[in-house]
């Protein structure tokens, strides 16, 4: 039996990790990396630095890394593209394991944020399992997600009292806020969606707290009426990705409750 440890290692700070994620990181033998090219390297230099700041000294474990499979940025059908590469991972994640590890060894994946949200190596793992081709146990381990980070670093709570929270994409926000929603967090908006937010004749008053690179060097943080910042928004964003060649970045934005 091989065992994968799917560990959440939080939003971008390497001490954001959990004492039990620290825990199952001295318990991997080898972790598996998808090397997403040297744009973001950064990415793994922290996975990297979390495991040189956490692993017992003279603890054995190896690195195998792996290219990551490219994803279309503008699919004619997102489904379906999400589904090829997923497909596309579970065949990698396949060849580590069958290649990489020995009988009885534990590999580690380390998953940016938590493994719950908008995450697919659950999913993927589940699939390589249910093939029945390999002897597979796994466990996740959680771990501070962008949401968390977000609000700590802007000091808010995320919800007003007795109201609910929505936790969506950019693709879903572009639809509009459901009935009865008055707040919503935003990941994975590459079009800058809530400038469609800022004006208050057509959409009320809104709020926006916004960040990215969170918890990390770059981490840029901007808060206020949106109506105010959407456009220091946009322009920050912009130079920053151009700057980096990559944004991890997310937001909360909310109807402004004047009473």
């Amino acid at each position: 039996m091989k065992k994968i440890l799917i560990i959440g290692i939080g939003a971008g700070d390497p001490d954001y990790i959990t004492a039990q994620g620290i825990k199952a990181l001295n318990q991997v033998d080898v972790f598996f990396l998808m090397d997403k090219g040297r744009i973001k390297g950064k990415l793994r230099d922290v996975r990297e630095e979390i495991c040189r700041r956490h692993i017992v000294p003279g603890r054995p474990h190896r690195f195998v890394e792996a290219p990551s499979p490219p994803r279309d940025l503008k699919p004619a059908d997102y489904r379906a593209s999400v589904d090829e590469l997923n497909e596309a991972k579970q065949a990698v994640f396949a060849a580590m394991i069958a290649d990489e590890m020995k009988d009885g060894e534990t590999a580690g994946i380390l998953v940016w944020g938590d493994p719950m949200l908008y995450d697919s190596t659950i999913r993927n793992i589940d699939a390589l399992i249910a093939t029945g081709r390999q002897a597979i146990d796994y466990e996740v381990i959680p771990g501070i997600t962008a949401v968390q980070a977000l609000a700590a670093r802007h000091r808010i709570p995320l919800n007003r009292i007795a109201e609910p929270v929505l936790l969506t994409t950019g693709r879903r926000l572009a639809e509009g806020f459901p009935d009865g929603i008055t707040s919503a967090v935003v990941l994975l908006d590459g079009e800058d969606t809530f400038e469609r937010f800022a004006d208050p004749q057509l959409h009320g008053e809104m709020e926006i707290y916004w960040g990215a690179y969170l918890g990390t060097p770059d981490e840029i943080l901007i808060s206020g009426r949106l109506k105010d910042v959407a456009s220091e928004i946009h322009r920050r964003r912009a130079e920053a990705r151009q700057r980096n060649g990559w944004i991890m970045d997310t937001y909360l934005i909310r109807k402004v409750n004047d009473d």
